[in-house]
Formats: C-alpha cells, structure tokens, sequence
C-alpha cells in the first residue's frame, strides 16, 4: 500500500510541475508570439472541446438506451448534439462522424512530443481544408461560415428559379399566380411573410412540386442549400432531403417546446444558420426575429407540408440580407 501510494505522489507531483512549466511555456508564447499563441491557444481547448463532445454524445445515447427514448422525445439541446452525428433517427452519418474522421490524421500528426507545431502550422496554412471546427479561431469561423454561406446563396436562386418554373404546370392558376408573384419578390430582394408562404403550402404536397415529383437539377440545387452532396443517384437524394427535413421538423418542435428565450447567443446564431440564414453579422435580436418567423412556418405544416420547408428555407433565406444587412 505504502508503494502505491508513494507512486501515486510522484506521479500527482510530475503532473503539477508538468502544468506549472506548461503555464510559464503558454504565458511566454503569449507575450513574445501573440498570433502564434492564438493559434496555439485553439488547438489546446479544439482538442479538449472534441473530447468533450465525445463523452457528451456517449452519455446522451447511454441514457436514450435505459429509458428507451428516441430521438424525438429528447430535450432541444440533446437532440441538437446527436444532430452533430447523426441525420437524426433516420439517416447515417452527419458533421460528428465527418469531423471525427478528419481529425484522425491530425491527432496522429500530434502524438509525438512537440508535433502539435505541424498541427499549428497545418492551422496556419490549411485551416478550412485540413482542420475540423474545433480548430478555427473566431475571425475563422466567421469566414468560412461567410464562404459557405455564399455558396449556399447561389443555390438559393437556383432554387427559386425552379419554384417559378414549376409553378407553370400547377392546375390551379390562382394559386398558380400567386406562387410565381412570391418568386419573383424574392428575386426582387423582398422576403414574403410566413403568411403568404403558408397559403401556398399545399401546393407542396403533390406534383409538380412535391418532393417525388421535382425534377433532379431541383433536387439538387436543394441538396447544395441544405450542405448536402448533389453528387448521388435522385433516389439518394429525395431520401436524405425528405430526413434532413424530419429532423429540422423535430428539433423546431423541440426548440419551440424550450422557448427561444432559453437559447444563448451561440446557439440562436447555430440555429439561424442550419435554417438557411448566415447569422454571423446579425444582432441576436435579429436572429430571434428570423427564427420566430421560421418556426411560425414550421411548426404549423402537418404531414407532408413540411416539404414546403426546403423551399421555404430560399424564400426566407435569400431575402434577409434586403431586410436586416
């Protein structure tokens, strides 16, 4: 026992002067290498926020598994981690798994003593391309969420385009008139209101606008606005758009359940931005303005309704810079 507890102490007494010489080593990089420390500083706490979130997702699926939950009846917060590894319940990989398998070469790169230097030149150089977000710094993550964003833009008009084309063969030609004059305001830059989105909601439902029957470059042009690849079979595609729109349903429901007053200012902004709008120069009074609208919309379709909300993502998505930029 004796033994034990004496190697218990050297090891408690290697750790303590392993930290304090850590400490004087960060506090010596911060003031003679300030951007470099920076960089330093966010590989640190990106290595410890994915660990983090790894027991989290573990201990999430470890409760969902004694009390036989799914994914539905789960908290927003929790349903909105597993979101990170999975296309809810019903679809495979999402952002965790992708950003788990990232990291592998980067977490091998590390383990030798001082390698995390490569890492931290790999940060420097290729942090969009080499690095999972755990690794950016803030102005990174402001623009590449900015680049990504312009890229989901240019789908957005694709998008409405299809709408309007679509509209043509609608049998009823009020409605017909009307969801080509909601179009055209947005390509105007207006955003129409949820009202006037919902009017139109069941003309989602069926042909030509229903999911089954869009046409592909359609499909497609959706899967870029939801970050998803247009690189699949059609088939693939309706499938993974008709789960990433049941997973948004329940999540809004679960958010709606929670009160958007709950939400800290990180998370209004990450649900702002997986609903199609770039919220990383709005005001969080303007990003809760935006997500009320949404789950005014959402909350409200029944069925397949919710079909409407891909569309209605670009009716509200492309227009909002008019109104809040």
């Amino acid at each position: 026992l004796s033994t034990k507890a004496g190697s218990r102490s050297v090891l408690t007494a290697l750790a303590s002067k392993a930290k304090h010489i850590n400490g004087r080593y960060e506090r010596f990089l911060e003031k003679t290498f300030p951007r470099f420390y920076v960089l330093y500083a966010t590989f640190t706490k990106g290595i410890q926020a994915l660990f983090l979130e790894v027991k989290e997702i573990r201990k999430i699926k470890s409760k969902m598994s004694h009390q036989r939950l799914s994914v539905q009846q789960l908290p927003y917060r929790e349903m909105e981690r597993l979101r990170q590894v999975r296309r809810g319940a019903w679809d495979a990989l999402r952002q965790f798994r992708r950003d788990v398998i990232k990291a592998i070469p980067i977490g091998i790169i590390a383990i030798p003593p001082f390698a995390n230097f490569l890492v931290i030149v790999l940060m420097y150089f290729f942090p969009r391309q080499l690095l999972i977000r755990y690794f950016w710094t803030p102005s990174q993550k402001v623009e590449f969420l900015d680049a990504y964003d312009a890229i989901r833009r240019d789908s957005y008009l694709d998008v409405v385009r299809s709408i309007a084309l679509a509209a043509r063969s609608l049998p009823e030609p009020q409605l017909q008139k009307r969801l080509q004059e909601l179009c055209a305001e947005v390509q105007r830059g207006s955003q129409p209101h949820v009202a006037e989105l919902y009017a139109v909601r069941s003309l989602f439902s069926g042909s030509p606008l229903g999911l089954n029957k869009l046409q592909v470059s359609h499909v497609k042009a959706l899967s870029q606005v939801l970050f998803l690849t247009p690189h699949l079979p059609a088939f693939f595609l309706r499938h993974r758009l008709r789960s990433h729109v049941l997973e948004i349903r329940h999540l809004d429901r679960a958010m709606l359940r929670l009160g958007l007053g709950q939400l800290s200012e990180e998370e209004l902004r990450a649900a702002c931005y997986l609903r199609g709008l770039n919220s990383t120069h709005l005001s969080m009074s303007e990003c809760r303005a935006w997500l009320e609208q949404w789950l005014g919309l959402s909350c409200k379709l029944q069925g397949t309704e919710t079909q409407l909300l891909p569309g209605g993502r670009a009716h509200l998505g492309t227009s909002v810079k008019g109104k809040f930029g």
